[in-house]
């Protein structure tokens, strides 16, 4: 499998405190693997709310600065209702990497969010690497996706 998206573009990163640990260990991997990121912060532990992180983080996807974006909170699904206000923008939740795998194929997917409270560390980074590996599938599926963007 390749990266399937811009990979002149960095890759935008945002969490609340609950995410904080995951997204150091993402960043970590992302860089290991020789990707760029925009990390959008939080910086530490302490309690913050997540809109503050997904916005900018979205916005970065939005603007086309970004090649895709991941945001890691303690359900995902605050972040991803945040993410899915922004034009161009379709976050998906997934909690295994079948869902990131369909998220991808199905959906064109360009933001993952992460339930850090419900998965372990790898299995987050396992999540990552698939959505950032896997193809939009096109044909009846981008049909769809025309009729979300209406």
């Amino acid at each position: 499998m390749s990266f399937q998206f811009d990979r002149s573009k960095p890759i935008a990163i945002g969490a609340d405190h609950a995410g904080f640990e995951y997204k150091t260990a993402v960043v970590a991997h992302l860089n290991k693997s020789g990707f760029q990121v925009s990390d959008f912060g939080t910086y530490s532990a302490d309690s913050v709310d997540y809109p503050d992180f997904a916005h900018p983080t979205a916005t970065s996807v939005e603007n086309d600065e970004a090649a895709c974006g991941i945001l890691i909170c303690g359900s995902a699904n605050g972040v991803a209702i945040t993410a899915n206000k922004h034009k161009g923008v379709r976050a998906g939740l997934c909690w295994q990497k079948d869902v990131a795998e369909l998220t991808r194929k199905h959906n064109n997917a360009n933001v993952l969010c992460l339930p850090a409270r419900f998965i372990s560390l790898q299995t987050a980074i396992d999540i990552v690497d698939t959505f950032l590996n896997t193809p939009f599938d096109g044909g009846r599926h981008q049909e769809r996706i025309n009729k979300i963007l209406r």
